[in-house]
């Protein structure tokens, strides 16, 4: 496996003074399964992510989100973790994770980690003291009895995530309670132990250098204590109807105790939510100034290639977080939903998009990718135009589209099983992304005959890293154009007016607004539209624009010129 040099120490590094570069970071995900695999077993590791930390550099990103690397029976791909001060064996040690935060500060690069506080694996010790039911155990997770004729029926109506019940009975007759997969039992967080031991947990990984945390279902954690049933839960809405699980008013008190935690620090750590609420005032209330720094806006995510629902989602964002003083946080896809590319290839309704029902009408309707890929290009330059922060998944600069033929016997994703074999899951974003070459594992690995833990697709070759370096047209130089672009031409709007936007046109299919002198143009409708007179192109989704003229699916950034 071949990469770039990476920059020396001297050449580029953290400002460890900018305590507030979070507010308009551009963050990667590194999905560390499928990055990149430097051993040659067929899954990604630190080894590969250190050898690929120069093709992260010149992209030209600020930091990085690792997905978990804790010691884990990998049930659900890392998040069942049984040890959270360990490094799984198959990505490598804490010695090398060490070396990775320090080697990535070096080239001016944060490293961000999951952590994971709603369940832990059921190969944990404390879950394993709890079913053998020592004193106190199994009081730091969520058991109960039964109900029905001897405790035969679950204690509520609750299902999990990945479908099926959210409950599962022991040897002695009591259930516990899992929102995930059975193998990952929810803690009790009103339990004083655990609250202590994750403290404790923020501390050691800060202690070590790491900037901070992506937080795993923040919205979960405290429970309804009645724990009532939730009643019928309509396909389509999990998100946005209150359940006696998730976005309870106790997780606020987790939060102000970590937010304590990681001012400790100097300079201080910072944390990122995944909090699946409602609405947009449910959100803002995870980023008061005493609670976390940002959190996914996951109705972005969400949004069709539509502009009245894009403006839609933009305003509410922007208009919640200024009320408690936040950043947006803006993503397009991550490793739990439909990648963009292939949520953009058929027809756009006009509601948001679940990735359930995205990949329930795969087989009805068969994608267009190249329409799908115009589109993300002109999203990403959405994204990295609005104020805020913004995260990138990886392979999001190849724009990757979802491998939706993954042979059913390779299947990973435990939703897959649980919803009895009727949703084929989350492992077609998940796949490993290419590097080079004209076969799997496209220098994925540095074994050029292993084969990946899922498999990829056999028509990678024109999308790999090496077949994009070649192609100044490719999406990763636009992605590498408009992060440097970023920083210049938004930089001077970040103090004071960071979240302030001016919209100048809201014709039918047409997204436009200023910032500064910068304007930004998204045409999402069928026609050409015309582009203001007065004003300089800086880039375009589609390179052959050139002119005054802006075809559909398209993106600009136009700088006002002085007159």
């Amino acid at each position: 496996m071949t990469s770039r040099p990476v920059p020396t120490a001297t050449e580029h590094g953290i400002d460890i003074t900018d305590h507030d570069w979070w507010r308009s970071a551009v963050v990667y995900q590194v999905y560390i399964r499928s990055f990149s695999d430097g051993n040659g077993d067929g899954v990604g590791d630190l080894t590969g992510l250190r050898n690929r930390l120069g093709h992260l550099h010149e992209l030209g990103v600020d930091a990085i989100w690792i997905n978990p690397w804790y010691r884990s029976p990998m049930i659900d791909a890392g998040y069942d973790v049984a040890d959270f001060r360990q490094i799984d064996p198959s990505f490598g040690d804490l010695a090398e994770a060490e070396q990775l935060i320090n080697e990535a500060h070096r080239v001016g690069i944060r490293v961000i980690a999951d952590i994971v506080p709603n369940h832990v694996s059921a190969d944990h010790d404390w879950f394993h003291a709890a079913l053998r039911d020592e004193p106190g155990a199994r009081e730091k997770f969520i058991f109960r009895p039964g109900r029905g004729v001897d405790g035969a029926q679950p204690p509520n109506d609750w299902l999990s995530a990945f479908g099926g019940p959210a409950w599962s009975r022991v040897d002695d007759g009591s259930w516990y309670l899992h929102l995930f997969a059975p193998a990952q039992p929810d803690l009790n967080w009103e339990h004083p132990a655990v609250r202590a031991e994750f403290d404790d947990i923020l501390r050691f990984w800060f202690s070590r250098g790491l900037d901070g945390f992506r937080i795993d279902v923040a919205h979960g954690l405290v429970k309804d204590p009645a724990l009532p049933d939730a009643g019928a839960i309509t396909p389509g809405t999990q998100h946005t109807k209150p359940h006696p699980a998730w976005d309870q008013e106790g997780v606020h008190d987790v939060y102000r105790r970590w937010r304590s935690v990681a001012d400790e620090f100097d300079p201080p750590r910072v944390f990122v939510a995944e909090a699946w609420v409602p609405d947009n005032e449910r959100l803002a209330r995870y980023l008061r100034p005493d609670e976390l720094h940002t959190a996914f806006q996951f109705d972005f995510l969400r949004a069709p290639w539509r502009a009245a629902q894009l403006r839609a989602v933009i305003d509410d964002s922007l208009d919640q977080a200024r009320a408690v003083g936040a950043p947006s946080t803006w993503v397009l896809s991550n490793h739990d939903v439909v990648r963009a590319v292939t949520r953009y290839a058929r027809s756009q309704p006009n509601h948001l998009i679940e990735s359930e029902w995205d990949r329930a009408r795969w087989a009805a309707e068969q994608p267009d990718l190249a329409l799908g890929r115009r589109r993300a290009r002109g999203a990403a330059l959405l994204q990295l135009a609005l104020p805020g922060t913004a995260y990138l998944y990886q392979g999001d600069e190849l724009l990757l589209a979802e491998h939706e033929e993954i042979p059913h016997d390779r299947r990973q994703d435990p939703t897959w099983a649980q919803s009895g074999y009727t949703d084929v899951g989350r492992d077609g974003c998940r796949v490993p992304i290419p590097f080079s070459g004209d076969a799997p594992p496209y220098g994925f690995s540095s074994h050029e005959a292993v084969d990946p833990w899922l498999p990829q697709p056999q028509d990678w070759s024109e999308l790999t890293v090496a077949a994009a370096e070649a192609n100044p047209n490719s999406a990763l130089w636009m992605y590498r154009e408009a992060l440097a672009l970023r920083r210049t031409v938004f930089g001077g709007v970040e103090e004071g007016s960071a979240d302030e936007i001016e919209w100048i046109d809201d014709s039918d299919g047409v997204l436009a607004f200023r910032r500064g002198r910068m304007q930004v143009w998204v045409n999402t409708g069928t026609h050409e539209i015309v582009l203001p007179a007065g004003t300089r192109m800086l880039i375009a989704s589609d390179p052959t624009v050139t002119g005054q003229i802006l075809p559909p699916d398209t993106t600009v950034w136009l700088v006002e010129e002085d007159i």
